[in-house]
């Protein structure tokens, strides 16, 4: 994979970590950063060596949304384009092959806290906060904001951010059901990974497909969800690993029940 400037990419064993690195500036998000973020993300979506992805941001911040002086120094068609790759990087994320988790070591705000949003999972330390402040500049989130917080919170809720701006805990979005965990600043990477190694030791084929049904679920269209849930455990139960996995449950059950008997 190619040398980044503003992140970087590792491997341990079928998990990769994509890190952040512009921790002067919160790892606030620029035009470089959007396009290698894109590029990370695609890239690993096709790599069959990868069963998940972890993200985290390195310092005290996981992202801190676009990088406000660039923003400012854009055209009207500069901001347009810029938003349009947004569009592409966020998908990126979203309907990645595999599945993501977040580990959110600090502020995750704005364009940051929509990264969060497309994410699979999300572990959060117990000084992280979340939060789109864009009503503060006079506009709205422009990376699915919007729309996935009303997806994944509720509309009040979602509301509450939007129109106030407020910066909240990451705690408070474990009831909302965002957050996964919350755990102490040194656990973060250790159960991100930990999760992350656990899943990836799965079929492949069954973990991504779970992700896109989970991902349909959110449209509401249960009749359409249901087909696809069928037609995704048909070819499971028909696959290799699922018959072999079928199999030794079988057996093991068999013999645990011969030694019970009597």
């Amino acid at each position: 994979m190619s040398t980044y400037r503003t992140l970087t990419v590792e491997t341990s064993g079928r998990v990769a970590i994509v890190t952040f690195r512009r921790a002067d500036q919160l790892n606030a998000m620029n035009r470089l950063m959007q396009g290698e973020i894109t590029e990370v993300f695609e890239a690993l979506s096709a790599d069959a060596g990868v069963g998940v992805i972890v993200v985290t941001g390195e310092g005290r911040g996981f992202m801190a949304g676009a990088d406000i002086k660039e923003y400012a120094a854009q055209t009207a068609a500069e901001f347009d384009t810029f938003q349009a790759a947004g569009t592409r990087m966020y998908a990126a994320i979203e309907n990645n092959r595999k599945p993501v988790i977040a580990a959110v070591n600090g502020f995750a705000l704005g364009g940051g806290m929509e990264l969060v949003l497309c994410c699979d999972l999300v572990i959060a330390n117990q000084f992280a906060k979340l939060g789109l402040p864009e009503i503060k500049l006079g506009l709205i989130p422009g990376g699915g904001g919007t729309q996935r917080s009303v997806a994944k919170l509720g509309r009040n809720r979602a509301n509450l951010l939007l129109m106030t701006g407020a910066i909240v805990p990451a705690s408070e979005f474990v009831g909302a059901g965002l957050v996964n965990e919350i755990v102490d600043v040194d656990a973060l990477m250790p159960r991100a990974l930990e999760l992350a190694g656990m899943i990836a030791a799965e079929p492949a084929a069954a973990i991504e497909g779970l992700k896109a049904l989970t991902a349909h679920a959110l449209s509401g269209d249960l009749a359409e969800g249901l087909a696809m849930e069928r037609d995704i455990l048909g070819g499971l139960y028909r696959s290799e690993i699922g018959q072999r996995r079928i199999r030794e449950f079988a057996d093991k059950s068999t013999t645990k029940a011969k030694k019970a008997a009597p």
